[in-house]
């Protein structure tokens, strides 16, 4: 008897063992899951700020290429001279002005191969005022400018900007969930999460080919540009989580 008294007791002593561990376990579980629930009560809300701004910055492409005036050519060296000192007339800084690319213009085999040839050069430009642009246009040989065209542009001040609106758009949602929660006599307490969203849209540049030479020619004066450079729309989005009441 005693010894069956004695496995009892054993037992009966590891099954509270057995209790006491899983009490502690599901209490354990417990608090785990209790603090990764996050019980408080929100509101979540969108905010967004918008605006149009005009390019301050446009780098134009100006493709120069030697033409046969009757039996005499006229060179890129003279077409060149001509762009520079438009240029200059213009008042654009001499880091503004820069040669992109030569197409056979030290091509020496070709011009011996081909008396005829004509050489190409482009140049590019950095406009801070298009308006320029025809003014430098107009004193260039119309029948040696072969094309135009807008490679890029920006706004000097844009990353400013951008974090302007980035902050209005989000007192815009913080302003929102404040009208919303006033109906409910409820407040907004701090925000909980902030996620922005950058909706701008930016206009591909486009190659503006510059009026025909055969129609300069005939007409015997500088050729008209449709250049023109559109708006950059800048729209930002800020979803923000606020928590309810302090």
């Amino acid at each position: 008897m005693l010894i069956i008294c004695s496995i009892s007791n054993k037992n009966d002593n590891n099954m509270k063992k057995l209790f006491i561990l899983a009490a502690l376990t599901i209490a354990t579980t417990y608090t785990t899951f209790a603090q990764s629930v996050d019980l408080r009560r929100k509101i979540e809300v969108t905010g967004t700020a918008e605006q149009e701004i005009t390019p301050d910055i446009i780098n134009v492409t100006i493709s120069l290429q030697e033409y046969m005036n009757g039996k005499t050519k006229v060179t890129i060296d003279q077409l060149e001279k001509q762009l520079e000192q438009a240029v200059n007339d213009a008042g654009i800084p001499k880091e503004d002005f820069t040669i992109n690319n030569l197409s056979a213009y030290n091509n020496t085999y070709q011009k011996k191969k081909n008396p005829d040839f004509l050489a190409s050069k482009q140049y590019g430009i950095r406009f801070h005022d298009l308006n320029r642009f025809n003014q430098i246009i107009s004193k260039v040989d119309a029948k040696g400018i072969q094309s135009t065209n807008i490679d890029s542009y920006d706004y000097s001040k844009m990353e400013q900007l951008k974090n302007d609106l980035k902050l209005k758009a989000l007192l815009s949602a913080k302003a929102k969930a404040t009208f919303l929660l006033a109906g409910l006599s409820e407040t907004v307490g701090p925000v909980l999460n902030i996620t922005e969203n950058d909706n701008s849209v930016y206009m591909q540049p486009r190659a503006v080919m510059f009026k025909s030479m055969a129609v300069a020619a005939d007409r015997q004066e500088p050729a008209e540009s449709d250049i023109d450079v559109k708006k950059i729309k800048l729209s930002f989005q800020i979803n923000a989580v606020f928590q309810i009441g302090k």
